[in-house]
């Protein structure tokens, strides 16, 4: 009764099936593990956002003597005093409330004569860049990361001029640009003294710290898998209901002759 469930019609139906709903179940909890990396990460940005301000100075020096990884210096806020130099770059391909826009880069020479780079904020297309302030400047920021290139994402211009414009926050190459030694890791201006005021970058925002859709995107994923499973049982019934009745059908003939 069941054997035409072993046909090479049906054999590649059953591996479609399988495999359709193997590839559904391991996106769902590929979700599921997307959501856990976004909890872990909206955590780590509020215990370290949250921490005491601390000088920059410090978690260079422990950077620097290995007790403290960049990984983990992320997102702590410290504090920074120094001289911006004027030239300026724009991180481009940036949005922020809603509107789109550049970061404005700016390498500060700290008081101990290091050279660190700092988001000053935000300024939307069609407004003028500010010129950074020429006197010196005590900043409070957040510890971010050298951004690197995606995977198929285009390059900068790399033809030994000085960049004015750049894709990412790319502090090597960055550095070759400014002059000392560039400190590994760059600051996100919150605020500074002399004080931010309008026509300024605007702060950078903390990015959202929501769990996003991973967790519907996983149900959705695993209905799908579920319903390929009821449908693969219905098309067995149908099937086997189909030839029973055709088999019925073949015995009531027999019987009338």
């Amino acid at each position: 009764m069941y054997g035409f469930l072993f046909r090479p019609k049906w054999l590649l139906f059953h591996a479609v099936v399988v495999a359709g709903i193997v590839a559904m179940v391991f996106a769902g909890f590929w979700q599921l593990q997307r959501l856990d990396e976004r909890k872990a990460f909206n955590e780590r940005v509020v215990e370290r956002s949250q921490s005491e301000p601390v000088d920059l100075r410090s978690v260079l020096a422990r950077i620097d003597d290995g007790s403290l990884t960049q990984d983990a210096a992320e997102w702590l806020p410290v504090v920074i005093q120094g001289t911006y130099l004027p030239d300026q770059v724009l991180e481009f391909n940036n949005s922020q409330g809603g509107r789109a826009g550049d970061n404005v880069l700016t390498a500060m020479v700290t008081d101990d004569g290091d050279t660190v780079v700092v988001n000053r904020g935000f300024v939307p297309l069609g407004i003028d860049v500010p010129a950074a302030p020429e006197v010196e400047v005590e900043g409070l920021g957040y510890v971010r990361l050298t951004e690197v290139r995606d995977r198929g994402g285009m390059t900068d211009a790399d033809d030994g001029e000085p960049l004015t414009e750049i894709r990412r926050i790319d502090l090597p190459r960055l550095a070759e640009q400014f002059p000392g030694e560039v400190a590994p890791v760059y600051v996100q201006l919150i605020a500074a003294e002399p004080e931010i005021v309008a026509g300024d970058p605007e702060p950078v925002v903390l990015p959202e710290l929501s769990n996003g859709p991973h967790l519907s995107y996983a149900i959705q994923w695993f209905v799908f898998a579920f319903a390929v499973v009821v449908g693969w049982v219905l098309a067995v019934k149908r099937s086997l209901a189909t030839r029973l009745k055709a088999a019925a059908a073949e015995r009531t003939v027999e019987d009338h002759r």
